[in-house]
């Protein structure tokens, strides 16, 4: 092999490496946003599903969302298939847990999917209670099965 063809090679396996990490298994889905909504925008918009995804011991702690939905997330599958009966035509879904970290996974797994928009909380509880949003006690007919 000569000196030219190696160095072809040479880039050509490069340019190879980064279009697998560029387009690899860390892509984001084309239908979520990371946003910073506040508590009471959240509670508020009536075309955005507010779904609080933390543990029951969680929402107890430090209470939710006005209007949310409580349901712990396990897996895309059981998630959608609990969720579904409750999304209206045309509304977004949005996500909610302690800090962000959960819905981050969650939102990216769950808009695979699915063909309408999924909303990451930045931040996620622990933001919008800094901020100053007064959160209401978790209910049964919200979700909590053990409050």
């Amino acid at each position: 092999m000569d000196k030219r063809t190696f160095c072809a090679a040479g880039a050509a396996a490069i340019a190879g490496v980064f279009g697998m990490m560029a387009f690899g298994g860390r892509a984001t889905a084309q239908n979520v946003t990371l946003e910073a909504l506040s508590g009471s925008d959240l509670a508020s918009d009536p075309k955005t599903l507010v779904v609080d995804i933390r543990r029951p011991e969680e929402w107890m702690a430090t209470g939710v969302i006005e209007g949310a939905l409580l349901i712990t997330y396990e897996s895309a599958d059981a998630f959608l298939k609990a969720v579904g009966p409750k999304l209206g035509d045309g509304q977004r879904l949005a996500l909610i847990c302690r800090s962000g970290n959960r819905t981050s996974r969650a939102s990216q797994q769950i808009a695979k999917l699915v063909d309408f928009p999924v909303v990451d909380v930045q931040g996620g509880m622990l933001r919008v209670l800094k901020e100053g949003y007064t959160p209401v006690g978790p209910t049964r007919e919200m979700g909590c099965q053990i409050c």
